[in-house]
């Protein structure tokens, strides 16, 4: 495991971290146990970053975290939560004001079972008028951090270029690190025309969803997937071609995201199974077959850096 540092925090953070959506059932339910033991199978294999939300599982996420922190040492693993949107009684909801941003700070840290916060996120700007996330959610965050009750501020979006847009309608030194998904794969590496603007700001980059939310897998997308057919069709045939070739798609795919470009702090993937975590953290571990990734690129082909709605 590599570790680097995000931006100007101090964090030096594994090259690979663990994102606990899977633990709120997001994808498909979950067996409690298991999903303790994933996050400790992750600390123990080196990962000291894990980022959550009070959206993911509306709630279920940090509580199944919570219980498995309690377990940890404090100083094993930095945590990442966010504010801005949420869940209940099966409905999304979002609140980027400053009053509720601070109370679910401090709720968050009650169900994390902790008495701080490494990063706290503004999650998902699109969501929200990104006016007021730059001129009254982020300076809440800021008063906290001066409080000490958080160390760091970040913002999350599956589009950087609304990221970019608050940082620079902002006040600066607010925005310490950016969190950007499906932006570095193997079909899209789109995060790379911003890499430059984040680095002069001393802003950090955390990529997420190496799989492309399914698309770089073998069991493919899922139907509620937004890519276009053609840029399906053309991962899955990647995906057949990686199987030929005795090389799991899913193995290139984070071995890709992970480990070839010293701008990313670290990548995020989820999983509640506490033997797919170990597997992710071997592939890690392991060079990647550079001639292969030049082959997926090759039949992916025009389908690379292809949008779907809302990316």
């Amino acid at each position: 495991m590599r570790y680097n540092e995000i931006g100007k925090t101090g964090m030096r953070v594994s090259n690979l971290g663990f994102g606990a959506s899977s633990l709120g059932g997001v994808f498909h339910g979950i067996l409690e146990s298991e999903a303790i033991e994933a996050v400790h199978a992750a600390v123990d294999g080196g990962i000291n970053f894990i980022d959550v939300s009070p959206y993911y599982g509306h709630l279920k996420a940090e509580n199944v975290l919570g219980k498995a922190l309690k377990e940890i040492r404090r100083d094993r693993y930095y945590l990442s939560t966010k504010v801005g949107r949420y869940g209940k009684d099966g409905k999304n909801l979002w609140d980027y004001s400053a009053r509720r941003a601070k109370e679910s700070v401090y709720e968050s840290m009650e169900r994390l079972n902790i008495d701080h916060i490494d990063l706290i996120n503004v999650h998902d700007v699109e969501f929200a008028d990104l006016h007021q996330v730059a001129e009254e959610t982020l300076p809440a965050l800021v008063e906290l951090r001066k409080e000490g009750v958080v160390s760091h501020v970040g913002i999350t979006d599956l589009q950087p270029e609304n990221l970019k847009w608050v940082i620079e309608h902002s006040e600066e030194g607010s925005v310490e690190s950016v969190l950007n998904f499906c932006h570095y794969c193997l079909n899209d590496d789109l995060l790379t025309e911003y890499f430059d603007f984040f680095e002069e700001r001393g802003i950090g980059v955390i990529n997420a969803s190496p799989f492309s939310m399914g698309l770089l897998s073998m069991r493919g997308a899922p139907e509620w997937h937004p890519a276009p057919q053609p840029l399906k069709d053309a991962c899955a045939m990647a995906a057949r071609h990686c199987e030929k070739k005795g090389y799991p798609i899913d193995k290139l795919a984070i071995q890709y995201s992970t480990g070839l470009n010293d701008h990313i702090a670290t990548t995020l993937f989820s999983s509640a199974n506490p033997q797919n975590v170990i597997k992710n953290i071997e592939y890690v571990n392991e060079p990647a077959d550079m001639q292969l990734i030049e082959e997926v690129k090759a039949i992916i082909g025009n389908q690379i850096r292809v949008r779907w709605k809302n990316s």
